[in-house]
Order: structure tokens, then C-alpha cells, then sequence
């Protein structure tokens, strides 16, 4: 059978990975698709939970895949399914925020809308959780990645309202659907404020050292993605909080 990242048929294997998935109907699962070159989309494996039907130990969150579909509708019909690979080893912390990147991509991805790039750097923010890597070191970059594939870029390195570079020592703001702006000097040191030496570091694709950085650069992130998100709160965000409590 071949193996490709072209058509739409059940005869030809893709490679996907499942978002998330939850029980349909009474043998059945439902679940939320991500593909290089189909994007996001919603597929039912019609008796995944029947007996002792392999289907749904393979599709699971971190598991890669090679899937079959047909159907042409909002909601296609699984085929073949295939492992690609092991599943990434997630635990701890690290699988809480296996969670958060799938619940990320779930709420701001368009459906049938693929981008290529960032399944890879999805990929590599998996494997990175799997070989427990920092957490802010894997979630800051795939953000900032995130929003730019998605034309949301964030210019880091030159204020938005003078055009002047920033500079290491000085403090900003973030001001949202404007970007990066200097705090006065009558302004002190606002609670909100980030180091110039935090927006570099970034700019440059570089996680932030120390905790002050990280504290900041993650503000910074929740802020740029909070109007893509929608208002209801993260289920995984209140989930770490909860483990972290």
C-alpha cells in the first residue's frame, strides 16, 4: 500500500498525528486529525472500541500514524491504520504540556487547513518533551513558530510605534494589535513590563536563562495568543495549575 502525502483516498496512507479523540456512537471513536498535508480534520473509526479491536490503543495522542480516509464531507470515515513509529514517551510535566500543544492547535487551526512546517515542529516539540528538555525551552520557540506560520508574527527586535532597535538594558511592553513599545522613564517598572534582553533572546530563537526571562517570555506568549484563543480557559493550563498546586 502506498505510504504518501498526497490525495485523500483510504487506499493511499498518510502520515497524522491524533489531537484528540473521545467515544462515538457505541463501538466507535471520534477524533481530531492533524496532517502535514490535510490539516486539521475530524474522522470516525467505525468499531475502534469493539471487542479487542487494535484501533484504539493506536489512536492516541503521541502516537504517530500512517492513516486511510475516505469521504469527502466535514467528517471522513478512518480506513487502514498503521503505527509509524513509537509513541512519544510523555510523562509528568512534560505530558501535561503534550496537552497543551494538542489543545493549542486544536483551537487555533482552521480545519482543512494544512501547513506543512509546522507539523514538523510539532514533531520536534514532541520529541524534545520525550527527551525531557526544559519546558519553557520547547513551549516558548514552538509559540512563537505557531503564531508566525499563522501571519501573526511577532517583530521582537524593533519597537513598533519608533522603528528603533531594542535594546538590552531598556524595558517594554507588549501592546497587543501594535507590538513592542519602550516604558517611559516616569514609568518605573510596571508589573507587566519585559527586559529588551528577553525580547532579544527570543527574536533570535533563543530560549530565555533565568527565571526572571522565563517569567517574562511566557507572559509575553500568553498575551500574543490570548485573542486567538477564544475565552474559555485552557482545560490543560487549569490541569497543571491543578498538578502544580
Amino acid at each position: 500500500m502506498d505510504r504518501t502525502g498526497t490525495g485523500a483516498t483510504a487506499g493511499h496512507l498518510h502520515r497524522c498525528l491524533v489531537l484528540h479523540r473521545r467515544e462515538f456512537a457505541n463501538t466507535s471513536l471520534l477524533v481530531e486529525v492533524l496532517s502535514p498535508t490535510h490539516g486539521r480534520f475530524p474522522a470516525i473509526a467505525k468499531g475502534a472500541r469493539r471487542g479487542r479491536a487494535p484501533l484504539a490503543g493506536l489512536l492516541q495522542p503521541f502516537q504517530p500514524l500512517w492513516l486511510g480516509w475516505s469521504g469527502r464531507g466535514e467528517v471522513r470515515t478512518l480506513g487502514r491504520v498503521e503505527a509509524a513509529g513509537r509513541a512519544f514517551a510523555l510523562d509528568g510535566d512534560h505530558l501535561y504540556c503534550g496537552f497543551y500543544l494538542n489543545e493549542l492547535l486544536m483551537r487555533v487551526l482552521a480545519r482543512d487547513d494544512p501547513h506543512e512546517d509546522l507539523f514538523g515542529h510539532y514533531l520536534t516539540a514532541l520529541h524534545d518533551l520525550a527527551d525531557r528538555h526544559p519546558i519553557d525551552a520547547v513551549l516558548r520557540p514552538f509559540e512563537l513558530r505557531l503564531l508566525r506560520i499563522l501571519g501573526y508574527g511577532l517583530v521582537l527586535d524593533r519597537e513598533a510605534d519608533t522603528g528603533r532597535p531594542v535594546q538590552g538594558a531598556q524595558r517594554y511592553r507588549y501592546q497587543p494589535q501594535q507590538g513592542i513599545v519602550a516604558v517611559g522613564v516616569t514609568d518605573g517598572c510596571p508589573f507587566d513590563s519585559l527586559s529588551g534582553e528577553t525580547l532579544l533572546q527570543l527574536a533570535a530563537d533563543r530560549p530565555p536563562a533565568g527565571d526572571a526571562q522565563i517569567r517574562e517570555a511566557r507572559r509575553l506568549l500568553r498575551a500574543a495568543l490570548a485573542p486567538h484563543l477564544g475565552t474559555r480557559p485552557l482545560m490543560s493550563r487549569e490541569l497543571f495549575r491543578g498538578r502544580r498546586s
